[in-house]
């Protein structure tokens, strides 16, 4: 079975612990240190939060900046709308910004927001009809 592992570059790995955990997350300590956090989404899907010094040992050239360009949507299903418009709520009152307003569809429901560094989080919610 294979295993996804998205690495996001952060400026400060405290703020994005507290901000994933009030979104309901936990970490492998494990892979986790002071500059790295490994995400639990789901059994085979982990998001490594490396603070941007650790971030630059994996890659060549410069980091992007988040907040001014877009370098992936990073997008999670979720159960119900509700489950949408509750973690959007809980993104904006711990350090989140709003990204682009939910969008009903008819056969899918989808939010997002940015997490503290700029990232962008999108959920959708498909309905079993469709």
């Amino acid at each position: 079975m294979r295993m996804i592992f998205v690495n996001l570059p952060v400026k400060n790995i405290e703020i994005s612990k507290a901000f994933f955990t009030a979104l309901g997350f936990n970490f492998n300590p494990e892979y986790s240190d002071e500059r790295t956090l490994c995400m639990i989404v789901d059994k085979n899907i982990f998001v490594m939060l490396l603070q941007e010094e650790r971030f630059r040992d994996f890659i060549n050239g410069d980091i992007a900046d988040a907040k001014n360009t877009k370098e992936v949507l990073t997008c999670l299903s979720a159960a119900s709308r509700e489950e949408i418009d509750q973690t959007i709520a809980t993104a904006l009152a711990s350090g989140g910004n709003a990204w682009k307003p939910s969008q009903d569809h008819g056969f899918m429901y989808a939010g997002s927001f940015q997490d503290p560094d700029g990232h962008v989080w999108e959920l959708v919610h498909m309905p079993a009809q469709a």
